[in-house]
């Protein structure tokens, strides 16, 4: 990575800021695209009353959850699409200049819209990064050097392209942005045997608030451990992350299952899944998806898919397979042996017949709307427990469940390795989600009504002390209440206090610390958003 910066040109680190008073907005607007003009930034777009379509166009392209992409939802003065790291150092003194808030965008997927939306009434831009997506490869060191708006899908391809035995552990959305992705931890099929993908980085460039472009070194010990699962967009702008690769088999094992019949059947299934999937050795990763609409069905009705993933044979597969988890019936047959690329693909949820090429592609077909929210579980869920939580699926079509089995090597590496906490003594995860069409947001409110009661009556078997959440499945409904009330009997500049609400349930005990390393690399709270970790002395916004 010293090589790697000392490619970019040393002026980079001497870029002087100019500080303005308040002006009028539009006197603000004039003087934002002056700066970006002079500065010969020219891939931008600005909204205009009689010519807007590309506007739009750009917006929506990368914005997943359609909740964010609706007329009454702010909207930035611009959109802006840097080319190289240059121009993104330019980019933010522009908008520091403007006293414009940044929003940083890789792939979109944020589930509160926070790469897209400012929800504080200010004035905002986007920085799109979907140019700067270069990934380098290097099999000696067995690392990849990978540009923060390269997706995960453009990653996993360039990685088979270099090497069929290496691979990198992540999630299996193709069109994920690896900055938020990273910045926030990092689950994927990988992660049992190791780690998730923060664990796996060994160096990064951030551009600072400053404009300085600072590699593990000169940001220090403190905020590199900081942007490795303490939430993306909070810390300045990762312009590349340099990753440690995996070994992968030449053959993996693939298969997925769905099993329909009565509660009691489908609740006895996911009873011992608990039992089963996060004991298992850790080269075995088995997912669980349990609602009453189920797509692999095409049936209404409670059903559970199970997604299995090995690193090895078929044959060891199903020898491991029968002895701890005969229940399932996986016949010979649903085993599908293949390369680790290929798996990628298996897992990826694109069309029949996809290739490794279409893991390049950056759009995501098939959006919709939807509300996520989520849960660790440190005891097993009784019967009763997972018969309550089918009865409440059975009642939403729309509405599913999708359970990560933890354990592995997630029980071996610290919780304060890394910001990202959430290791041993977590059995599995819980992501609940309710998914719904256009013709359908007439009823948003009874489908976020019905996520938000099922989450609660979850409440006796997850988590406590507190009950614990995971930050890239952001969820802005944590600790509202609480927040209110604290802000009632807190002055303004009590942000840390405010936000210890919501941030020890996403980062447990290393809250404290992310707020120490935030107010080394951003004292002025200039990266932030509603879910951000606040320097100390910042004011409270909620």
């Amino acid at each position: 990575m010293t090589n790697f910066l000392a490619r970019i040109t040393s002026s980079l680190f001497n870029l002087i800021l100019s500080f303005f008073l308040p002006l009028s907005l539009s006197v603000l607007d004039h003087r934002f695209n002056s700066c970006l003009t002079q500065n010969q930034i020219t891939n931008f777009t600005i909204f205009k009353e009689n010519d807007s379509a590309y506007y739009y166009t750009l917006l929506d392209y990368s914005i997943q959850n359609l909740r964010f992409s609706e007329p009454k939802i702010p909207k930035p003065l611009a959109i802006i699409l840097p080319k190289t790291v240059d121009e993104l150092v330019k980019i933010v003194a522009c908008c520091r200049e403007a006293v414009l808030e940044i929003r940083v965008r890789c792939g979109g997927h944020s589930y509160e819209g926070t790469s897209s939306v400012a929800g504080d009434g200010a004035k905002f831009v986007i920085i799109d990064m979907m140019n700067m997506n270069n990934i380098s490869v290097d099999l000696e060191s067995e690392t990849a050097v990978v540009e923060g708006g390269a997706t995960l899908g453009e990653t996993y391809s360039a990685i088979a392209e270099a090497s069929s035995v290496h691979g990198f552990s992540a999630g299996s959305c193709p069109t994920v942005g690896v900055g938020g992705h990273i910045g926030g931890g990092g689950f994927g099929l990988l992660s049992r045997k190791y780690g998730v993908a923060a664990d796996n980085v060994v160096d990064a460039l951030l551009v600072d608030a400053n404009g300085r472009l600072l590699d593990r070194k000169g940001m220090g010990e403190e905020v590199f451990w900081a942007i490795r699962g303490g939430g993306g967009g909070g810390w300045g702008i990762v312009y590349a992350w340099k990753i440690k690769l995996s070994k992968v088999p030449h053959t993996v094992t693939c298969f997925i299952v769905s099993r329909t019949g009565t509660k009691d059947y489908i609740a006895k299934l996911v009873h011992k899944w608990q039992s089963v999937a996060p004991k298992l050795d850790e080269e075995f990763y088995i997912s669980c998806f349990v609602g009453a609409g189920l797509p692999e069905t095409k049936t209404l009705g409670i059903s559970a898919t199970f997604k299995g993933f090995y690193l090895g044979s078929r044959t060891e597969a199903m020898s491991i397979l029968n002895k701890n988890f005969p229940e399932l019936r996986v016949h010979e047959q649903d085993y599908k042996e293949m390369s680790w690329i290929d798996s990628i693909l298996f897992f990826a949820g694109l069309k029949q017949g996809a290739t490794v090429s279409d893991l390049k592609n950056r759009y995501l077909h098939g959006k919709n709307y939807f509300k996520a929210k989520s849960d660790y579980i440190r005891t097993e869920i009784s019967f009763s427990g997972i018969k309550l939580a089918l009865d409440i699926l059975e009642k939403e079509p729309k509405g599913y469940v999708i359970l990560d089995p933890y354990g592995g090597k997630m029980d071996n590496i610290s919780s304060e390795a890394i910001a990202f906490p959430h290791r041993k003594g977590n059995i599995f995860a819980i992501q609940y989600l309710v998914e719904w069409k256009e013709k359908d947001n007439i009823k948003s409110n009874e489908y976020l009504n019905w996520i938000r009661e099922f989450y609660n009556a979850m409440t006796p078997f997850v988590s406590w002390g507190p009950r614990a959440a995971y930050i890239n499945y952001m969820d802005f409904d944590i600790g509202v209440n609480e927040m209110i009330k604290e802000k009632n009997i807190l002055s303004q500049d009590h942000a840390v206090e405010i936000a210890r609400v919501w941030g020890e349930k996403y980062f447990l005990g290393n809250f404290d610390r992310l707020v120490r390393a935030k107010t080394i690399i951003d004292p002025d709270n200039v990266f932030r958003n509603q879910q951000s970790i606040p320097p100390l002395g910042s004011k409270a916004e909620i």
